[in-house]
């Protein structure tokens, strides 16, 4: 696994799987946060904050689906980086479809942000970025907790109406986004970056356990957490729109599709057609990435083709109790 030590970039630094053949996650870095707290270091401003993402990522899309459904997108900027992982890393090609430049400094890789945040980082270099333009440094680079500050405290400034973490909800939320962060968020890496039967069988059984229990709950409710709309089912939602074309096949999560569950499915697509979801979707960089950035699990970089999924199909979820955040359904109208 590259990564830097004492702000040098190594490419044998660290392995992704244990002595037991499992897939280790290593611990994000930068977690200082922004508040709504005059005494807060990171006070939330319009144009202060920059979001480093990538397209093909479900923890960097996590961010920019809650940007979209909040409507920051004019209080917090964007760049892009190609969906093509090399060895030096995630990298800015602007001359390609979806990506841009480093609006903010410039560099070529990633990694320049991380050493000009920490000059002696030592650590992996991930998406997302949240980026602090005013004090030039990372603030934090773990998703579930990029997504709360957004979320909760950035509401001058959004032009929607919307809270995904909403009182009454909140113990539910973090309890659920807890409970398929491992088997499913994680699980499914788990299972492709597995290097031995048994580790990847264990993460396969515990993935589809876990996606039949919330198959079941959804037979009965339009949402993870019950009537709402919530920063649980964003989590979810960045995992889920990606298994069919990507975690299948590449990762072997090849039990069962998600277009074969009940409830999954029409949940699937529910989410997909919220105002603010669908344009946060590039399947194209998500192909990209997966099929062609994992040699040890794909040595020839050839992208599968299908299936050609109907994100848009009808879902009939709207017949459950529940609906999008009034400044969503609008959208609808």
């Amino acid at each position: 696994m590259n990564m830097l030590v004492d702000g040098e970039w190594r490419t044998d630094a660290s392995e992704t799987t244990n002595e037991e053949g499992a897939f280790e996650r290593q611990t994000t870095t930068f977690r200082d946060e922004v508040r709504d707290d005059p005494d807060a270091r990171f006070q939330p401003e319009s144009g202060r904050y920059h979001l480093y993402v990538s397209y093909a990522c479900p923890w960097a899309h996590r961010t920019l689906l809650m940007r979209s459904l909040k409507g920051l997108e004019d209080a917090i900027s964007v760049s892009v980086v190609d969906p093509y992982r090399a060895e030096d890393g995630w990298q800015f090609t602007p001359e390609k479809d979806g990506c841009t430049v480093d609006h903010v400094h410039g560099a070529d890789h990633l990694r320049e942000l991380y050493v000009r945040a920490d000059p002696d980082a030592t650590c992996r270099v991930t998406v997302p970025v949240l980026w602090d333009t005013k004090e030039d440094t990372i603030v934090n680079n773990e998703s579930e907790e990029i997504i709360r500050m957004l979320d909760t405290e950035f509401d001058d400034m959004a032009t929607r109406d919307v809270d995904l973490y909403p009182e009454g909800y909140r113990e539910d939320v973090d309890e659920i986004i807890e409970a398929i962060y491992e088997p499913i968020n994680n699980g499914v890496y788990r299972a492709g970056f597995a290097t031995k039967q048994e580790p990847y069988e264990a993460a396969v059984d515990d993935l589809f356990e876990v996606l039949a229990h919330w198959d079941d709950v959804l037979a009965e409710q339009r949402y993870l957490a019950g009537d709402r709309l919530t920063e649980a089912d964003v989590c979810l939602f960045t995992t889920l729109v990606r298994f069919d074309q990507v975690y299948h096949t590449h990762f072997m999560c090849n039990v069962k599709f998600i277009r074969e569950f009940d409830n999954l499915w029409p949940y699937l697509r529910d989410l997909y057609q919220t105002p603010g979801v669908a344009e946060t979707v590039v399947m194209d960089h998500i192909k990209e990435h997966y099929y062609t950035t994992h040699p040890d699990v794909n040595p020839h970089g050839i992208v599968a083709r299908g299936p050609d999924l109907e994100f848009e199909a009808p879902h009939d979820r709207d017949a459950l109790s529940g609906e999008p955040p009034a400044a969503l359904a609008s959208s609808l109208d």
